[in-house]
């Protein structure tokens, strides 16, 4: 298993409008990396939820549910989604400031690739965001 970030401004998608729906496809990636990431994602990795711009903290767990295909709000052909559904709630958000400043997080690609929308994040980093959150 794998284990990813995904971020969203919460004013488009939030942590709370993701619930609600119960299941969504993640779509408007238009960074080549992020797309990789996208493609590399399998059913059943899980995904951090990262609330951006407003917030900018990791609210909850999602997990992918159908692998990449073609983004259904395109007709070019190299753009891909993948289908996500909540897992749960952290008990409290971990906010950027709280990763930037533990040292167990100084190489999370959220501190050192701030502007990539999915990326990859190891297994002891989300465990640590997971135990940072359940506080």
């Amino acid at each position: 298993m794998q284990h990813w970030l995904v971020k969203s401004e919460p004013f488009k998608y939030s942590w709370e409008k993701f619930n609600k729906d119960g299941r969504t496809f993640w779509d408007g990636v238009r960074n080549y990396q992020a797309r990789n990431n996208l493609r590399e994602m399998k059913e059943g990795d899980l995904v951090l939820f990262y609330h951006s711009n407003e917030g900018k903290e990791i609210v909850g767990i999602a997990k992918v549910v159908k692998e990449a295909y073609q983004d259904p709000t395109t007709d070019d052909t190299n753009w891909v989604v993948v289908d996500l559904s909540p897992v749960e709630a952290l008990k409290t958000p971990v906010t950027l400031e709280q990763i930037k400043a533990d040292p167990q997080l100084q190489d999370i690609g959220l501190v050192r690739q701030g502007r990539l929308s999915v990326m990859g994040v190891k297994r002891e980093e989300f465990d640590h965001i997971l135990a940072l959150g359940s506080k």
